[in-house]
């Protein structure tokens, strides 16, 4: 109760600003158009903007488009990052090349790879898809092999002495022993999923929330763009919350890491 009476107090805290900000034309007014109360009777506001554009369907739409490449390519990603993990884990020949090529590319960031994306794959759905997979499979790559590597040899020789031995092993001891990392490592991924599936939008069209943003800028709509961002935070916060740190609570209550409170 006093963390949600912080919080609501700290936001409102944050729109007098914003208000103050626009009403004393600290910047243009069309480059800091106020959040609620309008400067002129009837005027712009970002909120009004936003609920306007949820009203219209326009932002529904392309909030929807922006999800469904993020799932689609965020599963991808799962399942590329989580076998390549493996690998680099299991084999060494595989980690002394493969492990090595993966950190490196790590260090690229996504939307260095935009340009390549589009001339594979075309301005649209594609080139942004595979950003995102890019971007999170690298990610779930490094964070899933190096809490392979983590898992204590004692461990796993008592396994192997009382018969547990293949896929057994890895299931019973190895990936239940990394899952708290993993769930981690799962978290961080969908948050440069996540930036990755705007920046595919924003550079490479094809819809959804980064084309919208693109549109903003081009007409020079600030609120439109501030509404386009309060739905990104809003979805980044939800899930990130309400889905991620949820589990990552019940698996560190499960494995006696975090007492429940």
């Amino acid at each position: 109760m006093i963390t949600l009476l912080r919080r609501t107090i700290f936001v409102l805290i944050l729109i007098t600003i914003w208000e103050a900000i626009s009403k004393f034309e600290v910047f243009p007014a069309f480059m800091w158009p106020p959040l609620i109360i309008p400067n002129d009777p009837g005027g712009v506001t970002v909120v009004k903007t936003l609920i306007n554009g949820i009203i219209s369907g326009q932002l529904l739409e392309a909030t929807g488009s922006s999800l469904i490449r993020l799932f689609i390519g965020f599963f991808v990603a799962v399942v590329i990052g989580f076998v390549l993990g493996f690998l680099i884990y299991k084999y060494k020949i595989v980690d002394d090349t493969l492990g090595f090529f993966v950190t490196s590319l790590q260090a690229i960031p996504n939307i260095v790879w935009m340009p390549l994306a589009i001339l594979w794959f075309g301005l649209g759905v594609g080139s942004v898809i595979f950003i995102v997979i890019l971007g999170a499979a690298l990610s779930i790559t490094i964070t899933s092999s190096t809490a392979f590597k983590s898992v204590p040899p004692l461990l796993i020789r008592v396994a192997s002495t009382m018969g547990s031995s293949g896929f057994h092993l890895f299931r019973t001891v190895i990936f239940n022993s990394t899952i708290p990392q993993q769930i981690a490592g799962l978290r961080l991924a969908w948050a440069l999923a996540w930036r990755a599936v705007l920046a595919g939008e924003l550079l490479g069209g094809s819809g959804g929330l980064g084309t919208l943003l693109d549109l903003g800028r081009s007409i020079q709509a600030m609120d439109l763009i501030f509404s386009i961002m309060i739905i990104i935070g809003i979805i980044g916060s939800f899930i990130d919350n309400f889905i991620f740190v949820r589990i990552e609570r019940f698996v560190l209550r499960k494995w006696g890491i975090q007492t429940a409170h």
